[in-house]
């Protein structure tokens, strides 16, 4: 069914089995205040457990009026550089500090370079390029995230060789007060301060989103209109408030087994809105053994888009079409809107979905235990992987000991994989750790394994993906199977000032994330090439 009471600028359209479910669902949050108390900062609405957390990260439901002062201090920035010659815009930053602006700039059509990853020839291409005319924006809330340190200190080294003053190009986004703000301060970068009371991956509309975006050329004043004009739908204690509305269908679901989200963008305006979602959802609400895992696509047409598994809400985002959604036997859901305001009916969605689910929408225990891994592993803490066999110029790496004996092949290795999925709640995460810019085609794998599975796939790059559905892989249901492809770099690169080289850190992410699956009990295939051609020719062969 179509919601004809959405409010302007909204298509949403619904499709469920049992509509008496779904509405007692919405009329409950709505009787419950949920919506209105999310918009009050009532930090009660998670449970006593969240209430610390929650308390401290609500700030993104003012952003839309809070951030307005920002739009003027980065078009006056960006003003001045472009009058210096400096318009190419790279971006240093890891999950939420990356994600929005990239989606924002998509879709505004204006370039920006973002450099999310620890793979050297990925790193070394970014800076290869037109450093004479580069600014670069270095984001982390945190100000101690380990990839983005390692990016800033090689964009320093590179403009210091070429004789170029680092203060002049890197402008840095945290929050105030961290490591990151005061080494800054003292070095003489232009900051700016995060709003503290966001997380990560609610602050797409703070300074993480619109600093990068704008100085790049995206108008960031209409974005935060847009948002503002949905703004008080969404806050509102009504039956037609879309975000209570997605959210009930999501948690209707979940309480049914329904756990996996597909995304499929059917035309949108927003592009590649489904990689910002996919962290929103992922990392919010995978925790304590539950969760969303979302599945992006790139097509209601890919395989996974269609509602062919029992555990699957198919969502398709872009306008409505006459078959939209196509889900008449189960869940499904189509919606478009302007990208400002699905930022804003996305994030309360998601965290009324953590309330219907019982887990606290803000936190991520699990994500430190991949980074307490690697830091393991680079201080020499732990032992390097012994291989299983090496097959065509793949190495095999079975962490956990689940892998057959006789298996002796890359082909037999990912079939036996695959055995291991569950072939009713199952899931496979293809990871790669690879430099997405410079050979991107590993990504078309997601279609072929869905295909040959018949199963929610996911793909994630390396090691981006650790601050998305990372959080969901360790501690949502323990329903996945990893299969983690790493490569020798052609040539790897030292970061500046530190004890470990950038491929190093990359194989110690790799490793450690594996390591702490495989404790918990997940099955974990690594193949690692040795860069040659003849190991793609084997990886492509056994994925089939």
């Amino acid at each position: 069914m179509e919601d004809e009471s959405a409010p302007a600028g909204f298509e949403l359209g619904l499709a469920y089995p049992d509509e008496h479910e779904l509405t007692e669902a919405i009329e409950r949050l709505v009787a419950d205040q949920v919506a209105s108390r999310i918009a009050a900062h009532d930090a009660t609405l998670w449970g006593p457990e969240a209430e610390e957390e929650a308390g401290k990260r609500l700030g993104w439901v003012d952003l839309h009026v809070t951030s307005v002062p920002l739009v003027s201090q980065v078009t006056a920035l960006r003003d001045d550089l472009r009058g210096r010659g400096l318009d190419r815009i790279v971006l240093c930053g890891m999950g939420g500090s990356s994600l929005a602006p990239e989606v924002i700039c998509a879709t505004a059509g204006v370039p920006l370079t973002v450099l999310d990853s620890s793979d050297p020839d990925m790193v070394r291409e970014a800076i290869d390029v037109d450093l004479a005319r580069t600014v670069v924006v270095v984001s982390s809330k945190s100000g101690g995230t380990v990839e983005t340190d390692s990016q800033r200190r090689a964009y320093e080294h590179a403009f210091e060789i070429a004789g170029i003053d680092p203060a002049e190009r890197i402008v840095v986004v945290t929050d105030p007060g961290s490591p990151l703000d005061q080494e800054a301060t003292d070095k003489g970068y232009r900051v700016f301060h995060a709003d503290p009371q966001v997380g990560g991956r609610y602050s797409a509309l703070t300074a993480f989103g619109l600093v990068p975006s704008g100085l790049a050329g995206a108008d960031i004043g209409a974005l935060l209109e847009q948002a503002d004009e949905i703004a008080e739908d969404v806050a509102a204690d009504d039956e037609t408030n879309p975000a209570l509305v997605l959210a009930a269908l999501l948690g209707v679901a979940n309480a049914h087994g329904v756990d996996k989200l597909v995304l499929a963008d059917a035309g949108s305006r927003n592009v590649g809105f489904g990689d910002w979602a996919e962290q929103l959802v992922a990392e919010s609400t995978g925790k304590q053994g539950k969760g969303v895992l979302p599945v992006v696509v790139a097509s209601p047409g890919a395989p996974n888009a269609t509602p062919n598994t029992a555990d699957e809400v198919v969502g398709v985002i872009g306008p409505m079409r006459d078959d939209d959604p196509e889900a008449a036997s189960g869940y499904g859901f189509a919606v478009d809107a302007p990208l400002g305001a699905l930022f804003l009916l996305w994030e309360y969605a998601t965290a009324i979905v953590g309330r219907m689910i019982g887990i606290d929408p803000f936190d991520q225990p699990d994500v430190e235990s991949a980074k307490q891994a690697a830091r393991e592993m680079l201080d020499g803490g732990s032992s390097a992987p012994v291989a299983a066999f090496t097959d065509g110029g793949v190495t095999v790496y079975d962490t956990s000991g689940w892998l057959p004996e006789d298996v002796t092949t890359v082909r037999e290795a990912v079939a036996a994989l695959l055995d291991e999925l569950d072939p009713e709640r199952g899931y496979l995460a293809v990871q790669a750790y690879l430099d997405r810019y410079g050979d991107p085609s590993l990504a078309a794998v997601r279609d072929v394994l869905a295909t040959r599975t018949g199963r929610p796939t996911t793909f994630g790059w390396g090691p981006r993906f650790l601050h998305s559905t990372g959080q969901y892989h360790k501690g949502g249901p323990a329903t996945g199977v990893y299969l983690q492809v790493t490569t020798e770099p052609d040539q790897d690169l030292a970061v500046p000032g530190r004890p470990f080289t950038f491929g190093e850190f990359l194989r110690a992410q790799a490793v450690g994330d594996a390591t702490v699956l495989s404790k918990r009990g997940r099955p974990v295939l690594r193949l690692h090439l040795d860069g040659s051609e003849a190991a793609r020719t084997t990886l492509r062969e056994a994925l089939g």
